[in-house]
């Protein structure tokens, strides 16, 4: 069967690919950017006309993505998947792959070109090398690499040294990641780095860092999928992405310059990200961290089978009402139970497949944004955040129990566990972890309790 390219579309885009001139650059071309900001992009030139918005997107790792999309044109679907129908979408917003191992000049320079407006970004929590405190890690291997003089690898350092070579345009920098106030803190990051390098200059000062939040489930593509894109377009596409129905992105309306009218695809452009934020990391972000770990923990391989579990779904509800909605404030427009009660039915969606190992990676930075806020908010008010606890637990007794722990830390998390033996060992153990578990939990006694009674019951 062929592949996909442009000459062997059956329909043609909206907007021509090859009239697309390259105005974002996005690091970390992975699944998630292929099914949400880069659709968003797509759509928005559909609705415009504007030519001057392809994305040229950068592989921080692999050159996988880019082997994938070059023999089609830069071109790959999206294969949408509710629960009772599917549909597939060509995108054709990428105009150009980098691979930052390879060439990473090429990636400064992309950056540094006044003809990109903005950059977005998805690396995950663990690509910011951030230390526990918040601020940039300067002990990191990567970053002293790069502070050393190498071409830039991290994403800080890729734009440190893009922003200093800029003369024209104000750059727009923007976070799409799951972090706290994304925005404000990916400026502090790159401000320290340039501070380090001595690179700091004008072009900082202007740069705008909206925050931002995103929304939509992506799991990991498999053989299965591929095969039902190739019958339902008629030719292979090895770039293929799996996506929810469901599609958000909140934006703070704060940028440099010229930007797309993502607005006009569905984006919502708002003064204050915070509150849609919160809801979704302390909602949605840890009710999944919640169903992976209990998932994983009983058997179930993917996010689906674990909701249908009645106890499991039990626990996440419990969560959502007990723990996190006392904490939030909720944007206008949000109905904070109806919220939750949809977050579960999206997680319940069969069609997806979401294997529970893939959300439960990375638990040691996703912890402290997805649960540990809450915890420490309830705790305040005298409660006892049970559910929140629970979900706690879990990762513990996963990261016990797990042969190998797919984290940036596993090292250390399978050293601080090597000699433990009882509950209370494996509690006290990892709440020593201090880039995970700030001082103020560690020494709680009331948390400790709660995460002794949940793991002795899990194990």
């Amino acid at each position: 069967m062929n592949r996909l390219s442009l000459s062997n579309l059956p329909t043609k885009p909206a907007v021509d690919p090859g009239e697309l001139s390259v105005g974002i650059v996005h690091l970390g071309l992975g699944a998630f950017h292929r099914a949400h900001q880069a659709v968003f992009t797509e759509r928005a030139a559909q609705l415009t006309g504007e030519t001057r918005w392809g994305i040229a997107g950068v592989s921080q790792r692999s050159a996988a993505v880019r082997d994938q999309l070059a023999p089609q044109d830069g071109l790959y679907s999206v294969l949408t998947r509710g629960t009772d129908s599917t549909s597939i979408e060509v995108i054709g917003s990428i105009r150009e792959v980098l691979t930052a191992p390879e060439d990473p000049d090429a990636v400064v320079a992309r950056i540094a070109d006044n003809r990109t407006a903005v950059v977005t970004l998805t690396v995950t929590e663990k690509g910011y090398r951030a230390a526990s405190g918040g601020g940039l890690d300067l002990s990191d291997p990567e970053i002293q690499a790069d502070l050393a003089g190498r071409p830039p690898r991290t994403v800080v350092g890729q734009l440190a040294a893009g922003l200093a070579r800029r003369t024209g345009e104000s750059l727009t920098i923007l976070s799409c990641d799951n972090l706290v106030a994304n925005g404000p803190f990916l400026q502090r990051l790159v401000h320290e780095y340039a501070d380090a390098a001595g690179l700091r200059g004008e072009q900082f000062d202007a740069a705008a860092f909206p925050a931002s939040m995103v929304d939509r489930i992506v799991p990991a593509t498999t053989d299965a999928d591929r095969d039902e894109a190739a019958r339902l377009l008629g030719v292979r596409d090895e770039a293929v992405v799996v996506a929810e129905p469901f599609l958000q992105w909140v934006i703070e309306d704060h940028f440099a310059g010229a930007r797309p009218a993502w607005d006009t695809a569905g984006a919502v452009l708002t003064a204050d990200v915070a509150p849609w934020e919160q809801a979704k990391l302390r909602m949605l972000n840890a009710t999944h961290s919640m169903l992976a770990y209990l998932g994983a923990l009983r058997g179930y391989e993917t996010i689906a089978e674990a909701v249908r579990d009645d106890e499991l779904a039990a626990a996440a509800r419990e969560l959502i009402r007990s723990d996190v909605i006392p904490t939030l404030t909720p944007p206008d427009g949000l109905d904070l139970p109806s919220y939750g009660e949809s977050v579960l039915e999206r997680f319940a969606n069969p069609a997806l497949k979401h294997k529970t190992t893939q959300v439960a990676m990375d638990g040691s930075v996703k912890l402290p944004v997805r649960l540990l806020g809450t915890i420490q908010d309830r705790l305040a008010t005298n409660a006892e955040p049970a559910s929140a606890a629970l979900a706690v637990a879990a990762w513990m007794v996963y990261v016990a129990r797990s042969t190998t722990v797919d984290d940036p830390q596993a090292d250390r998390l399978k050293s601080a566990i090597a000699n433990t033996t009882t509950p209370t060992d494996l509690v006290d153990a990892l709440l020593a972890v201090e880039s995970v578990f700030p001082r103020n939990l560690q020494e709680n006694e009331a948390f400790r309790t709660l995460l002794i009674g949940h793991v002795t019951e899990l194990s």
